[in-house]
């Protein structure tokens, strides 16, 4: 077909389509950056709720354009109409705002390169396909659906490459009069790129984070546009990081098979190839085995997931920052005082094979995170999450403000603050000793011993407990006490002579701690026993007279 017969072909395929390639190029001219500032993107489907894979890669495009303040933008990728769900495009706005990943540039935020989802730039997409058929690289595919069913069946049959290539595609070389012919027949019709590749030659890329790359060269007619009309994945993300100048495409390396066909398509359509950059899978252990971390089968890949059990959406963002590089979490552990955007994150720290997820080191983080936090933000961030999640502790929250705000604030001064909450759930659980009506109605459920203290020495040492005193001066007064009632002064005395004494005075503590919080473990006593005072100690005596003896 010569060049006066594919312009009649294009102007028959595509009768609609009057504006040009180099309208568009103009409409959306190159940005005005500086050397190393970069253009990223998030490009979802509205299929379902942003899963963790797909916020790791927010997280990831949101970051490096950060950095090199750049742009960062969101593109809705929703071509397949038929996959995506209703409020898709709305939960992947609201997800991402949980998560303060804020994009420079989306359909809601606006921009100068818009529209930025998918579906709204139809006519861009037939555009440049327009343009294809008239130079000879793309054209009219009329295979029926059984037939390309019979065509992949003898090609698995046959243990060969599965698609439409070499000897079968069919309609790459109709004539116009054919064309013509079927489309006069009401025939149905892909368009396909009329590929000029060789599967024998060999491409080379190199990628930001795998290094070099090697793939055959592309020799597949893949669709360009489908049936109604609309761009496959392909086809658009190429035309749309072209004209949005897209210095970087962070995706997943399930996409590095189809490397060599995007290359191919930058080519023939004459555009800048950008920067690449494919990230290993976010992976999880189960049963011994390793596998993709999957949105059907694990809760926490569902990214609600976090806000609904209390991990804070920061410290989730600095698990994602040590998936993200390898050094990150020994600059955080070391940089107390910073913001992990203070870090400079880099291509070549992240991980080439699977990361795996691990909720235990989410966790620890988390808790790491709780323990840079004063009381009076643990409280007020608690009391948020309470009045979403657990209404009636909220309540009780804004009754015992003060206690709790001084509660929370206990050994938090020093160089090894508490590491005991990993998420705001954790508060209500950890510290319902702190409130008396908790307290009251957990009856000792938490000790898990089966000890039984001396009360009758308890009620003693309250004639002499003075809350009015340093920590040191607190614990010297017991020690004094545990002497003249027959116990050591220290476990070691106890433990050389443990015939000469009736226990330790780590054993009177250990009483008042059980009696007072309910459980062996606690943030400082003496902290404690202040915040109480000697009223509130005396009741949850007589408590642990009346329940537990």
């Amino acid at each position: 077909m010569n060049k006066e017969e594919r312009i009649e072909l294009a102007n028959l395929l595509f009768p609609n389509i009057t504006k040009t390639r180099e309208y568009y190029e103009e409409k959306y001219p190159k940005r005005n950056l500086e050397a190393n500032q970069m253009v990223t993107r998030f490009g979802p489907s509205p299929t379902g709720f942003v899963h963790m894979g797909s916020l790791f890669g927010a997280f990831c495009d949101s970051v490096f354009a950060k950095q090199s303040k750049g742009i960062f933008y969101l593109r809705i990728e929703d071509t397949d109409q038929k996959r995506s769900v209703e409020n898709g495009i709305d939960g992947i706005f609201n997800d991402l705002d949980a998560f303060q990943i804020i994009p420079d540039e989306s359909e809601k935020a606006g921009g100068k390169y818009g529209p930025y989802i998918q579906s709204l730039r139809t006519e861009i997409y037939q555009t440049y396909v327009k343009d294809l058929i008239i130079n000879g690289y793309a054209y009219p595919c009329f295979i029926k659906e059984e037939e390309l069913a019979k065509i992949r069946e003898e090609q698995e049959l046959a243990k060969i490459k599965i698609g439409i290539y070499g000897l079968y595609a069919v309609d790459r070389d109709l004539t116009l009069e054919e064309i013509k012919a079927k489309l006069n027949n009401k025939e149905e019709y892909v368009i396909r790129l009329k590929s000029p590749g060789n599967i024998n030659n060999t491409i080379e890329f190199i990628d930001c984070i795998k290094g070099k790359i090697k793939l055959p060269e592309n020799d597949m007619d893949i669709v360009l546009l489908k049936k109604d009309g609309t761009p496959t994945y392909h086809l658009a993300h190429v035309i749309d990081d072209h004209l949005m100048h897209t210095t970087h495409v962070i995706r997943g390396d399930e996409w590095v098979p189809s490397l060599s066909i995007h290359l191919q398509l930058f080519e023939i359509l004459g555009f800048e190839i950008p920067k690449y950059a494919h990230t290993a899978p976010i992976t999880k252990k189960d049963n011994g085995n390793i596998r993709k971390l999957s949105k059907r089968k694990d809760p926490e890949a569902k990214v609600s997931y976090y806000e609904e059990v209390g991990i804070p959406i920061e410290a989730v963002k600095l698990y994602l920052a040590t998936i993200l590089n390898s050094n990150f979490e020994e600059w955080y552990l070391n940089n107390s005082e910073k913001s992990f955007e203070e870090f400079t994150f880099t291509f070549d720290k992240m991980a080439v094979g699977g990361t795996l997820f691990d909720l235990e080191k989410l966790n620890n983080i988390s808790k790491t995170y709780f323990s840079r936090k004063s009381g009076k933000e643990i409280y007020q961030e608690t009391l948020e999450y309470s009045k979403k999640f657990d209404y009636n502790y909220y309540e009780l929250l804004l009754k015992n403000k003060e206690d709790m705000i001084l509660f929370l604030s206990i050994e938090k001064d020093g160089p090894r603050p508490r590491k005991d909450i990993s998420k705001y759930s954790d508060v209500k659980e950890e510290f319902s000793y702190a409130i008396d009506e908790l307290f009251e109605k957990e009856k000792y459920q938490k000790y898990d011993g089966n000890k039984k203290y001396d009360i009758n020495l308890i009620k003693k040492y309250m004639e002499i407990l003075n809350l009015e005193v340093d920590n040191e001066t607190w614990f010297n007064d017991i020690k004094e006490f545990a002497i003249k009632n027959g116990y050591a002064a220290s476990p070691k005395e106890y433990k050389n002579n443990p015939e000469m004494y009736k226990g330790h005075v780590g054993d009177i503590c250990e009483a008042i701690r059980v009696i007072v919080t309910g459980r062996t473990k606690s943030p400082d006593l003496f902290s404690i026993l202040k915040i109480l005072g000697k009223e509130r100690i005396q009741k949850r005596i007589e408590l642990y007279t009346e329940i537990m003896l």
